[in-house]
């Protein structure tokens, strides 16, 4: 192409680009990066946030019982697959606020993960217990995993997420740990490890992938795999954390999910103690115990792992405090509304939203200076998930 046949092209492909119609629609697009959900457990609704605008974007109706809700997101950040208690399973489009389908998979659901390639979804299920996956595009139906304990079914909880097309959960009932292989979708290969300790109640896996680690609620301590090295079998960790203390009424149960992995150690919510356990994670052996105001239900970490946020259980749910990673003291004490029941870091940190259930509002605070800088409305809001959590494992 010569010169002047050059030119010629560049003024038409520009001209194009500067047509009305497309001018319009450049306004109209967003990216996702910086969009979140917030769960309206109360009204079986959404909010869709931007955490740049720190503003709502839309509210979405119509999914159900959300008590116990969890949300993930498609790779590109563009969909949220929300899991409620009813077991309904919802595909929402975050860009265009509606919901894309919808199925009542189960009738007691208590959350979900999505596969590293982002093409299966996975529900864990209370009633019938067991683990069910859809196709992440259609929500077809791709393989029902039976829980099956003793002639019955066991109750699914802490199912994860882990590298190589798996899903990891435990079996609360049967006291034991499957780890699911779904390389090929419809023909799932099952690893299955028993007595791994009583009553699993929700587990986690570390960012890397490496370690799954399920907590007990019927005994002291945790169970770990390392799925590294899946032939070793479980390892029990942390089993004298409670021995020789009563064991206070636990009014909700701790998430472990949400354990904060910082400064080479582990940040742990204590059952039915007013503890934090600080674990080392090269030899997973407890290094401290942190007191703290209440129960905790939330530990989590900031990105740069500098310091750590823990919310309570009832009825000291309306502190949150804050630990430094580095002497593993509490740095800040801080009141920000009633009924606090989640938090979410902004994906580099620099603010963190919290949701006030029984204050019907969201508040977001810097984490350098603490202070509150922002407040919406919401209506009885619990989980806040934004879409940063596509590229994290396990969440």
């Amino acid at each position: 192409m010569n010169r002047s046949a050059l030119r010629q092209f560049c003024g038409i492909f520009f001209g194009l680009l500067l047509l009305p119609g497309a001018a319009i629609g450049a306004q109209g697009l967003r990216g996702t990066g910086d969009l979140g959900v917030v769960i309206e457990r109360a009204a079986g609704q959404i909010q869709v946030i931007s955490t740049t605008e720190q503003a709502t974007l839309a509210t979405i109706p119509g999914l159900g019982d959300l008590s116990h809700a969890s949300v993930v997101f498609s790779r590109d950040g563009r969909f949220a697959f929300v899991f409620g208690r009813d077991g309904g399973l919802t595909k929402v489009d975050l860009l265009t606020a509606q919901i894309v389908n919808r199925v009542l998979q189960s009738g007691n659901s208590i959350g979900g993960a999505i596969s590293q390639d982002g093409a299966l979804v996975a529900v864990s299920n209370y009633e019938p217990g067991g683990v069910r996956v859809f196709d992440s595009t259609t929500l077809e139906l791709i393989a029902d995993i039976a829980a099956t304990h003793d002639g019955g079914l066991s109750k699914v909880v802490g199912l994860v997420d882990a590298p190589g097309n798996r899903f990891v959960f435990s079996l609360f009932d049967a006291g034991e740990i499957w780890i699911a292989d779904l390389t090929t979708p419809k023909e799932p290969v099952l690893h299955k490890f028993s007595a791994v300790g009583r009553q699993p109640y929700d587990a986690l896996i570390t960012p890397d992938g490496r370690y799954y680690i399920a907590g007990l609620f019927g005994e002291d301590g945790f169970a770990l795999i390392d799925l590294w090295h899946p032939e070793k079998g479980v390892r029990r960790i942390l089993a004298d954390y409670g021995r020789g203390k009563e064991r206070l009424p636990v009014y909700k149960m701790p998430h472990l999910e949400g354990w904060a992995i910082a400064n080479r150690a582990a940040f742990v919510p204590a059952m039915g103690q007013h503890e934090v356990l600080v674990v080392d994670t090269d030899d997973w052996r407890a290094r401290a115990t942190i007191p703290v105001h209440g129960q905790p239900v939330f530990v989590m970490a900031q990105p740069d792992g500098r310091y750590v946020w823990v919310n309570y259980a009832f009825p000291d749910n309306e502190v949150v405090q804050v630990i430094d990673t580095e002497t593993l003291t509490i740095a800040s004490t801080l009141s920000p509304g009633k009924a606090i029941l989640h938090m979410e870091f902004t994906p580099r940190g620099e603010h963190v939203w919290i949701s006030a259930r029984d204050d019907d509002r969201l508040n977001v605070y810097d984490t350098r200076t603490l202070e509150r800088i922002a407040t919406l409305p919401a209506d009885k809001p619990s989980g806040i998930f934004f879409t940063a959590r596509a590229n994290r494992i396990g969440l």
